[in-house]
Parts: structure tokens; C-alpha cells; sequence
């Protein structure tokens, strides 16, 4: 259990986006560009030549909506629903409650950040606060309570799948060639912030000068140079890629098909991408294209969600009638 928790513009000009069931694609042309970043976090480093072939990627997070019709379709369950049978592949190695990890804001900036974060009973898409609260989702907030698997199960019916990190990164940074962010940081422009992140000191108070305390609708802040809305801030997003300690060579290939952090031995992890609304100043200052963070692939959690990409070649959406072969039993 140890290693599963470790967790790592004001309004937009334009008008928040109308997401319905499509994930609404954007085509991304391939090209090379600089991976990572230099003198931030160990993690981002060494920064490196990265290649991309063209792909398309979702306008947007996927919302609770397009997840919604996701479930109505194949009767799928996320991981959060189900919890772990004792001994089953890929779990803690005892049997889980149906929940899922919650922020929860401490009183004072003593408390341990362990505490800040709690296995919630009854906490999954459906019910983000856990059972006992009866709060229900935003049909337009990105889904979030989420593990990989179950990002994986709805791009695959969706005709799509996750994107690699490269891919991700190149997509958030948005300028011809890749080779630098369209945004150094996430700071104001025009009377407005450019993300949804936390303003003041973390974890204790949040000013909510971006006009949000937690998650944003998606596309309620402007959409980069290709046309993302939420690549930076509002919730983690998971790519398709193992995580590994950093972008080194020795580290890509001990890190294999399963991954590997140190402060998660044992785990199996994939690497988030983008920041959330918990990302502050003070604090986890992951708000760039170049930021990245180990999750374990078995534990979902109150911040992060998805979007999905695919080559242009893809399959069509799977019929409303058919299921994931990767469901669970």
C-alpha cells in the first residue's frame, strides 16, 4: 500500500467550448522538438531530441459527459467502483473497498501532506466527494477518479487510445518546431490567468483568483496555438508511458513496460502530464509542458483525468452495443 500514495486567463475570450460525446479531434503534424526541461525537477531531465509522427489528440479533457455515454454504452466500471479483490494482478495485494484518494484541505500548514489526502469510501466518478456526500458531477468537468485502465477503456471504444508522453508534451507546447513553450509559466496576460491552478499558498488558502477553487469546466480558459483547451492545470492527465526517474537512457530502459519511481517501490506507474488546480507557486509547480509525475497505474485520485489521441488511420467509435475486451470481470 505504500507505493499508492505517493501521489505526485480568468474567463476565456472566447467562450467556454460545448463538449458533447465526440472528443471533439484536433490534428497535431508531426515534428521534433526538445523533451524535458533543464534545472526544474530531476524528473523533467536531461532534456532530449524527441520525434513525433502526426496524430490527433481531443480538443479537451474528457468530461464527465462523454464518460457518461462511455457507461450507458458498455456497461463499463472503473476501478474505483469495483476496489481489489485480495491478490488480484496489479492491485496492493489485499482486498479494497470500492473508493478512491480525495483532496482534503488541512487546517494548518503542520499538518503531514499524507493528510491531505484520504481513501474515500464510495469515492469514484459518479460520487468525486466519496459515498456520504451527495454533490454529483458537472456533465462539462473532465471525469476524474480514473486509473489507466480505465482511461484505456474508453479510448479504445472511443476509436483512439492514450497518448505517449512525447506526444502529450509536443501537443501542449504548441509552436512550430516544439522547441519552446508557448507559456514559460502560468502567469496573468491580458487581465486574466491562463490555466486553472491554485492562487495563494497551497494547501491552506486558495484566493480563487482564476474564478475557480477546484475543477473548471473544460475550455473555461483560452486554448493554446493548436487549439487545446486545459493542457496545463484543472487536472493530471495520464499518457500511455511508463514512468521513469528521468529521460536518461539507463533510466527509459530499466523502467520497461511497467515503470518504476523510487519513492514507489514496487509499483507499477505511468507518467501524468499537466499540472492541476492543486499546482501552486509554492508548491508542486507543475504547470508547464515539460512537468511530469509518476501515478500509480492501480489508484485513481480526485485530480486526475484524461484525454485520448490516435493516428489518422484509426477505427471509427466501437457501437453503442459492443463492450471493452480490457473490462474486468
Amino acid at each position: 500500500m505504500a507505493g499508492w500514495l505517493a501521489l505526485g486567463l480568468g474567463a476565456c475570450t472566447d467562450g467556454p467550448v460545448a463538449p458533447g460525446v465526440d472528443p471533439q479531434w484536433v490534428a497535431i503534424e508531426g515534428g521534433c522538438f526538445t523533451l524535458g526541461d533543464r534545472g526544474r525537477y530531476p524528473e523533467e531531465g536531461p532534456a532530449r531530441e524527441a520525434c513525433v509522427d502526426s496524430f490527433e489528440i481531443s480538443a479537451h479533457e474528457i468530461t464527465n459527459a462523454q464518460f457518461a455515454a462511455f457507461v450507458d454504452a458498455t456497461g463499463y466500471t472503473t476501478r474505483a467502483e469495483r476496489g481489489w479483490a485480495a491478490g488480484e494482478a496489479g492491485g496492493p495485494g489485499i482486498a479494497v473497498a470500492p473508493g478512491s484518494v480525495v483532496f482534503v484541505p488541512p487546517s494548518g500548514t503542520s499538518a503531514p501532506s499524507m493528510s491531505w489526502w484520504r481513501m474515500t469510501d464510495g469515492a469514484s466518478w459518479r460520487r468525486p466527494a466519496g459515498s456520504t456526500n451527495r454533490a454529483r458531477p458537472e456533465d462539462s468537468h473532465p471525469v476524474v477518479h480514473i486509473t489507466r485502465e480505465d482511461a484505456e477503456a474508453y479510448a479504445a471504444w472511443a476509436g483512439g487510445r492514450l497518448p505517449s508522453e512525447a506526444e502529450w508534451e509536443f501537443a501542449a507546447r504548441a509552436v512550430p518546431g516544439g522547441e519552446v513553450s508557448q507559456w514559460a509559466d502560468v502567469d496573468y496576460i491580458d487581465g486574466g490567468d491562463k490555466a486553472n491552478t491554485w492562487q495563494g499558498v497551497f494547501p491552506v488558502r486558495n484566493t480563487n483568483e482564476d474564478s475557480f477553487a477546484g475543477i473548471a469546466p473544460v475550455g473555461s480558459f483560452r486554448a493554446n496555438a493548436f487549439g487545446l483547451y486545459d493542457m496545463i492545470g484543472n487536472v493530471w492527465e495520464w499518457t500511455a508511458t511508463p514512468y521513469a526517474p528521468s529521460h536518461s537512457d539507463a533510466d527509459r530502459a530499466a523502467a520497461g513496460t511497467n515503470g518504476f519511481a523510487p519513492n514507489q517501490p514496487g509499483a507499477s506507474v505511468g507518467v501524468i502530464k499537466g499540472g492541476s488546480y492543486l499546482c501552486a507557486d509554492n508548491y508542486c509547480a507543475r504547470f508547464r509542458p515539460a512537468a511530469r509525475q509518476a501515478q500509480d497505474l492501480g489508484l485513481s485520485t480526485s485530480h486526475i483525468g484524461f484525454r485520448i489521441a490516435r493516428t489518422p488511420q484509426e477505427s471509427a467509435p466501437q457501437s453503442a452495443s459492443s463492450t471493452p475486451s480490457d473490462q474486468a470481470q
